[in-house]
Protein backbone atom coordinates (compact mmCIF):
# COMPACT_ATOMS: atom_id res chain seq x y z
CA UNK A 1 0.00 0.00 0.00
CA UNK A 2 1.08 3.58 -1.09
CA UNK A 3 2.03 5.80 1.98
CA UNK A 4 3.00 8.95 2.90
CA UNK A 5 6.60 8.36 2.51
CA UNK A 6 6.12 7.08 -1.18
CA UNK A 7 5.56 10.36 -2.33
CA UNK A 8 8.05 12.44 -4.37
CA UNK A 9 8.52 15.63 -2.55
CA UNK A 10 10.60 17.23 -5.21
CA UNK A 11 6.99 17.98 -6.41
CA UNK A 12 6.38 19.99 -3.58
CA UNK A 13 9.84 20.77 -2.04
CA UNK A 14 13.04 21.61 -2.96
CA UNK A 15 15.93 22.79 -0.94
CA UNK A 16 17.55 26.01 -2.31
CA UNK A 17 21.31 25.05 -0.95
CA UNK A 18 23.00 22.00 -0.50
CA UNK A 19 21.65 20.32 2.44
CA UNK A 20 21.42 17.51 3.66
CA UNK A 21 18.24 15.45 2.61
CA UNK A 22 16.80 14.17 5.47
CA UNK A 23 16.12 17.75 6.28
CA UNK A 24 13.88 17.72 3.18
CA UNK A 25 12.30 14.49 3.96
CA UNK A 26 11.23 15.76 7.56
CA UNK A 27 7.03 16.78 7.30
CA UNK A 28 4.44 16.35 9.30
CA UNK A 29 1.74 13.54 7.75
CA UNK A 30 -1.33 12.97 9.91
CA UNK A 31 -2.42 9.25 8.30
CA UNK A 32 -0.93 6.14 10.67
CA UNK A 33 -1.79 2.51 10.65
CA UNK A 34 -2.44 2.24 14.28
CA UNK A 35 0.17 -0.58 14.59
CA UNK A 36 2.43 -0.20 17.57
CA UNK A 37 5.61 1.33 18.31
CA UNK A 38 8.58 -1.31 19.64
CA UNK A 39 9.87 0.36 22.97
CA UNK A 40 13.22 -0.66 21.18
CA UNK A 41 11.88 1.99 18.51
CA UNK A 42 10.73 4.74 21.24
CA UNK A 43 14.11 3.90 22.95
CA UNK A 44 16.19 5.45 19.49
CA UNK A 45 14.08 7.94 19.64
CA UNK A 46 14.68 9.55 23.08
CA UNK A 47 18.45 8.50 22.90
CA UNK A 48 18.91 11.19 19.44
CA UNK A 49 16.53 13.37 21.79
CA UNK A 50 18.89 12.98 24.11
CA UNK A 51 22.04 14.10 22.49
CA UNK A 52 20.52 17.93 21.72
CA UNK A 53 22.38 20.91 23.10
CA UNK A 54 21.53 22.59 26.04
CA UNK A 55 22.43 26.17 28.08
CA UNK A 56 25.10 24.73 30.65
CA UNK A 57 24.18 21.34 29.77
CA UNK A 58 21.10 21.21 31.81
CA UNK A 59 19.11 19.37 29.76
CA UNK A 60 15.90 20.56 31.04
CA UNK A 61 13.68 18.33 28.39
CA UNK A 62 11.45 15.70 29.56
CA UNK A 63 9.37 13.05 27.37
CA UNK A 64 6.22 11.55 28.87
CA UNK A 65 5.03 8.93 27.04
CA UNK A 66 2.38 5.84 26.54
CA UNK A 67 2.21 2.98 24.06
CA UNK A 68 -1.27 2.44 22.63
CA UNK A 69 -3.16 -0.67 24.07
CA UNK A 70 -1.95 -0.07 27.03
CA UNK A 71 -3.21 1.36 30.64
CA UNK A 72 -2.29 5.30 29.77
CA UNK A 73 -2.92 5.18 26.11
CA UNK A 74 -6.40 6.87 27.19
CA UNK A 75 -4.87 9.53 29.71
CA UNK A 76 -2.85 10.58 26.73
CA UNK A 77 -5.23 10.42 24.41
CA UNK A 78 -8.31 11.90 26.26
CA UNK A 79 -5.66 15.01 26.57
CA UNK A 80 -5.62 16.36 22.73
CA UNK A 81 -8.87 18.15 21.55
CA UNK A 82 -11.73 16.11 19.40
CA UNK A 83 -10.00 17.36 15.75
CA UNK A 84 -6.38 16.07 17.09
CA UNK A 85 -8.46 12.77 18.55
CA UNK A 86 -10.10 12.51 14.85
CA UNK A 87 -6.48 11.21 13.23
CA UNK A 88 -4.42 10.40 16.17
CA UNK A 89 -6.89 7.17 16.75
CA UNK A 90 -3.87 5.99 13.78
CA UNK A 91 -0.91 6.68 16.42
CA UNK A 92 1.23 4.12 17.93
CA UNK A 93 2.44 6.03 20.85
CA UNK A 94 1.98 9.74 22.26
CA UNK A 95 4.23 11.98 24.17
CA UNK A 96 4.51 15.02 26.07
CA UNK A 97 7.34 17.33 26.02
CA UNK A 98 7.71 19.24 29.07
CA UNK A 99 10.85 21.55 30.22
CA UNK A 100 12.46 22.55 33.65
CA UNK A 101 11.67 25.92 34.12
CA UNK A 102 14.66 26.47 36.47
CA UNK A 103 18.51 25.54 36.17
CA UNK A 104 19.25 22.63 38.62
CA UNK A 105 22.23 24.09 38.96
CA UNK A 106 21.53 27.19 40.91
CA UNK A 107 17.49 27.56 41.13
CA UNK A 108 17.54 30.97 38.86
CA UNK A 109 15.22 31.04 35.83
CA UNK A 110 16.27 29.41 33.10
CA UNK A 111 15.12 31.69 29.94
CA UNK A 112 16.10 29.37 27.55
CA UNK A 113 15.02 26.25 28.50
CA UNK A 114 12.08 25.52 25.99
CA UNK A 115 14.19 27.06 23.55
CA UNK A 116 16.48 23.80 24.29
CA UNK A 117 13.33 21.34 24.54
CA UNK A 118 13.09 22.72 21.12
CA UNK A 119 16.70 21.30 20.33
CA UNK A 120 15.68 17.81 21.80
CA UNK A 121 12.27 17.81 19.79
CA UNK A 122 14.04 18.46 16.56
CA UNK A 123 16.73 15.69 17.12
CA UNK A 124 13.49 13.50 17.59
CA UNK A 125 11.93 14.18 14.63
CA UNK A 126 14.40 14.07 12.17
CA UNK A 127 15.87 10.42 14.32
CA UNK A 128 11.89 9.79 13.43
CA UNK A 129 12.22 10.84 9.66
CA UNK A 130 15.09 8.17 9.41
CA UNK A 131 12.91 5.80 10.90
CA UNK A 132 10.07 6.20 8.31
CA UNK A 133 7.73 6.93 11.41
CA UNK A 134 5.45 10.14 11.42
CA UNK A 135 6.19 12.37 13.65
CA UNK A 136 3.92 15.14 14.06
CA UNK A 137 4.05 17.98 17.08
CA UNK A 138 0.89 19.23 18.45
CA UNK A 139 -0.17 22.76 20.50
CA UNK A 140 -4.10 21.42 20.63
CA UNK A 141 -4.51 19.63 23.94
CA UNK A 142 -5.54 20.58 27.35
CA UNK A 143 -2.19 21.89 28.93
CA UNK A 144 -4.26 22.03 32.50
CA UNK A 145 -5.57 18.71 32.31
CA UNK A 146 -2.06 17.29 31.65
CA UNK A 147 -0.47 18.75 34.10
CA UNK A 148 -3.04 17.41 36.51
CA UNK A 149 -3.24 13.82 34.92
CA UNK A 150 0.37 13.06 34.19
CA UNK A 151 1.38 15.14 37.77
CA UNK A 152 3.59 17.38 35.63
CA UNK A 153 5.45 19.81 38.61
CA UNK A 154 4.79 23.46 39.00
CA UNK A 155 8.56 23.71 37.74
CA UNK A 156 7.88 22.16 34.26
CA UNK A 157 6.94 23.90 31.23
CA UNK A 158 4.13 21.73 29.19
CA UNK A 159 5.52 22.60 25.78
CA UNK A 160 3.99 20.03 23.20
CA UNK A 161 2.30 16.89 22.34
CA UNK A 162 3.62 14.72 19.70
CA UNK A 163 2.11 11.60 17.53
CA UNK A 164 4.27 8.76 16.84
CA UNK A 165 3.03 6.52 14.47
CA UNK A 166 3.74 4.06 11.02
CA UNK A 167 2.85 5.71 8.18
CA UNK A 168 -0.33 5.32 6.80
CA UNK A 169 -2.05 6.37 3.27
CA UNK A 170 -4.24 9.24 3.69
CA UNK A 171 -7.20 7.75 1.67
CA UNK A 172 -7.57 4.50 4.11
CA UNK A 173 -6.29 5.75 7.47
CA UNK A 174 -7.34 9.64 7.85
CA UNK A 175 -11.04 11.47 7.90
CA UNK A 176 -12.24 12.51 4.29
CA UNK A 177 -11.92 16.22 5.38
CA UNK A 178 -7.80 15.91 6.57
CA UNK A 179 -6.83 12.95 3.19
CA UNK A 180 -6.48 16.58 0.97
CA UNK A 181 -3.30 17.73 3.75
CA UNK A 182 -1.46 14.48 3.64
CA UNK A 183 -1.44 14.97 -0.13
CA UNK A 184 0.51 18.16 -0.10
CA UNK A 185 3.53 18.40 1.76
CA UNK A 186 4.40 22.20 3.02
CA UNK A 187 6.95 24.45 1.61
CA UNK A 188 8.87 26.55 3.31
CA UNK A 189 9.82 30.37 2.90
CA UNK A 190 13.40 31.43 1.42
CA UNK A 191 16.16 32.19 3.34
CA UNK A 192 16.01 35.63 2.28
CA UNK A 193 12.72 35.96 4.03
CA UNK A 194 14.29 34.72 7.39
CA UNK A 195 17.91 35.85 8.06
CA UNK A 196 19.06 39.66 7.49
CA UNK A 197 22.42 40.47 7.83
CA UNK A 198 23.62 42.70 10.44
CA UNK A 199 20.24 43.74 11.61
CA UNK A 200 16.32 43.68 11.31
CA UNK A 201 15.04 44.18 7.86
CA UNK A 202 11.78 41.58 7.88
Amino acid sequence: MRHVFDIDLSNFRTAHHDIEPLFVRRWSPRAMTGEAIELSEMSRLLEAARWAPSSYNEQPWRFLYAHRDTEHWKTFFDLLVPGNQAWCEGAGALLVIVSKKTFSRNGKPNPVSVFDAGAAWENLALQGASMDLVIHGMAGFDQDAARRELAIPDDFAICAMVAIGRPGHPDHHLPEDLREMDKNPSGRKPVGEIAFEGGWAG
